[in-house]
């Protein structure tokens, strides 16, 4: 992942290696937790302290291994745009060096993530950008034409972040509502690549791809495409922080081909043509007394003429939960927000480390949803040791063939999960203290084998 990173030494490049396997062992807590020898401590500090250590030449190699696994047995990758907060507002050291957050009380980073994921098996194969952002303080009375023209505003962002990305039609953009601006649809119009926007504004728009008959709404619009089929789905429903029954919802799907014009206001940075793309309208057509019916309209350029074409975007779509599993990992699992660093600098190399270690951590728990994973063999994608060490814990003996639906279950049952049918699945909590404990056990192994041999 980090071998052909741009640190002006080898030697940094090896020591990134070294610090990305000592963190991803221990993912928890805080540095000096997650690296228990002061002498592999004080090396990570002076390695963050070197100047040509910086969280873009990281995140660069990053993206560059992710994009090495489009091969020609890839069909189609998500690429999963979204944002996340991190607080630092804890370290009073570096207030002036970070940007609002929140409601504007807490200090932090506005963490714009760009995570590749394959379609099909679902499989993390790494972030192909992530963007440190410090939200800037705005002067009350900036005019569009000054906003438009700042370098800082967050609606940059989503464009920030597919920078890199080829012109390749097997990558597709998947982002949600705030990515929704003419600006940024016309730029993925025109990337070469597919894209898949959940629509926000409610700008005006033509059924068909020429401009004539009403110029209407999109909402309005999108109910008058013709109706492509029905799906049902289970949801969890919600009401304030106490959760509900899962409840079946009809979902009518509904799609075909629209026009976007250029909008009358002028919000950002764009050419102004007009773009030919398709509409997917889902929506719950019986929604229970009291509940607001659920919806979305999403954008795309993936031509839509059949039930199966709008299905194949609406589940792309709502593979987006990935990336928020993802978010959980960074700060859940691998306790992003709990570094003390005095200097941005030296913080943000080790949130790319941490963010590296969380798309590992992800994809060990997707394999663990896959359907393959009764079948699976554990040690395809943990060592050995732990899937000795975890089994001999669970079944009283050691084995080497578990399959990875056991060693997860298992793991989770090492940090409190009950294993019993009518649980859910584990959260990131209760794998992380699973985890935690197994890290724990394993290094105590190793140190009775080390004083066995010595």
């Amino acid at each position: 992942m980090f071998g052909d990173a741009k640190l002006g030494d080898r030697r940094r490049v090896k020591r990134l290696i070294e610090i990305f396997e000592q963190t991803r062992k221990h993912p928890g807590g805080t540095l000096p937790d997650k690296l228990k020898s002061p002498m592999d401590l004080k090396a990570l500090y002076r390695w963050c302290a070197c100047p040509d250590v910086t969280h873009r030449a990281i995140i660069e190699a990053m993206g560059r291994h992710a994009l090495r696994q489009l091969d020609s047995d890839v069909k189609t990758v998500l690429v999963l745009h979204d944002a996340t907060e991190l607080d630092y507002t804890s370290i009073t050291s570096l207030a002036d060096q970070l940007g609002q957050i929140g409601k504007g009380l807490s200090r932090g980073y506005i963490c714009h993530n760009s995570l590749a994921v394959t379609a099909d098996g679902r499989e993390i194969l790494g972030l192909t950008n992530q963007i440190l952002h410090r939200r800037d303080d705005v002067p009350e009375k900036e005019t569009m034409l000054q906003r438009r023209q700042r370098e800082s505003r967050e609606s940059r962002l989503w464009l920030q972040g597919t920078a890199g990305l080829p012109r390749d039609q097997r990558l597709v953009d998947v982002c949600d509502q705030g990515s929704d601006t003419f600006e940024f649809l016309e730029h993925e119009f025109l990337s070469g690549r597919r894209f898949v926007i959940r629509s926000k504004r409610q700008r005006c728009v033509y059924l068909g791809h020429e401009a004539r008959g009403l110029r209407e709404t999109l909402d309005r619009q999108a109910a008058r495409l013709p109706v492509l089929g029905q799906r049902v789905l289970k949801i969890q429903s919600q009401k304030g922080k106490r959760s509900h029954r899962a409840r079946e919802v009809t979902l009518e799907v509904r799609g075909g081909p629209i026009l976007v014009p250029r909008p009358h206001a002028r919000h950002g940075e764009y050419q102004g043509i007009p773009m030919p793309i398709w509409a997917v309208r889902v929506f719950e057509t019986k929604p229970p007394r009291g509940a607001e019916a659920l919806e979305w309209v999403l954008l795309t350029n993936e031509p839509i003429t059949t039930y199966e074409d709008a299905l194949r975007v609406v589940e792309w779509y709502e593979l987006r939960w990935i990336v928020e599993e993802f978010h959980k990992a960074m700060k859940t699992a691998c306790g992003i927000e709990n570094m003390q660093f005095t200097v941005t600098a030296r913080l943000e190399p080790m949130v790319a480390v941490l963010s590296a270690v969380a798309t590992t951590l992800l994809n060990l728990r997707g394999a663990s949803r896959r359907e393959d994973a009764k079948t699976r063999p554990a040690t395809e994608v943990i060592a050995v040791e732990y899937v000795r060490v975890l089994s001999g814990w669970r079944y009283r003996h050691v084995r080497e063939d578990l399959t990875i639906h056991e060693f997860f279950f298992a793991l989770a049952r090492l940090g409190g999960h009950q294993n019993r049918k009518h649980d859910k699945q584990p959260g990131w909590l209760v794998l992380w203290r699973g985890w935690s404990t197994l890290q724990a056990m394993l290094d105590g192994a190793d140190a009775i084998r080390r004083k066995k041999c010595g």
